[in-house]
């Protein structure tokens, strides 16, 4: 499940743009600052940013010319009150994939993000999009059902967005940190233990009676989930 990046400091923008986002299935985590929106696009989990060009401290044309400084590969959509052509150009000049003025339509902001992730080759949120597998766990997005052999697993929402990120890395240790921007939201306290409760939720649900666990624990780090 692909998570994107806003960095807009207009709290009313942020939140139209985000629960805009989140109705069409996207992941969406929301910083107001330039300084912040680079620390966390620099992590590389984020296929696309939606930046506003005028930002408090460090501003969207610098921190998207320090993305592409850094080799980042995520894709920046700039969002900007300034319409000429010479401001657009610039943010271009910049390194910003697309370009999307103030007020606009949430439609086009969506067909924007749409078109940017499939020129990337992202996934975007679909009926069509393939069932997540590990071993004979099987997540089907479309439904958000999940399945381990012939066992029906009902899943809660957040249940289902947990399991969805694990079943996206299979293999891989995602740290505590990592969970929490990308299921609960990057202004989550990150000293709250509601990662634990939902793994134990998940084993409960997905691992208890099984001769194989699928949920394992890197301990003093997160979790992972694997097969083999």
């Amino acid at each position: 499940m692909d998570r994107l990046l806003l960095v807009e400091d207009d709290p009313r923008i942020a939140r139209f743009v985000r629960r805009g986002l989140e109705a069409e299935g996207y992941g969406v985590d929301v910083v107001p600052s330039g300084e912040d929106g680079l620390e966390l696009a620099l992590s590389g989990d984020y296929p696309l940013v939606i930046l506003d060009r005028m930002l408090p401290g460090m501003g969207g044309i610098e921190v998207c010319a320090a993305l592409r400084e850094a080799r980042s590969p995520c894709l920046v959509l700039m969002l900007t009150a300034k319409d000429t052509l010479q401001d657009k150009v610039g943010g271009l000049q910049a390194g910003a994939d697309d370009y999307l003025t103030k007020p606009f339509a949430f439609e086009e902001l969506l067909a924007r993000i749409r078109a940017l992730l499939r020129r990337r080759g992202g996934r975007e949120p679909s009926a069509e999009a393939a069932p997540l597998r590990v071993g004979d766990l099987v997540l089907d997005t479309a439904t958000r059902r999940a399945r381990r052999g012939d066992r029906d697993i009902p899943l809660t929402l957040k249940e289902y967005q947990l399991l969805a990120y694990l079943m996206a890395h299979p293999g891989e240790v995602l740290s505590r940190t990592r969970i929490l921007s990308h299921v609960w939201g990057y202004s989550f306290d990150p000293g709250s233990k509601v990662v634990d409760v939902y793994i134990r939720y998940l084993r409960q649900k997905i691992d208890e009676g099984e001769p194989l666990p699928l949920i394992r624990t890197a301990r003093g780090f997160g979790y992972s989930i694997g097969a083999d």
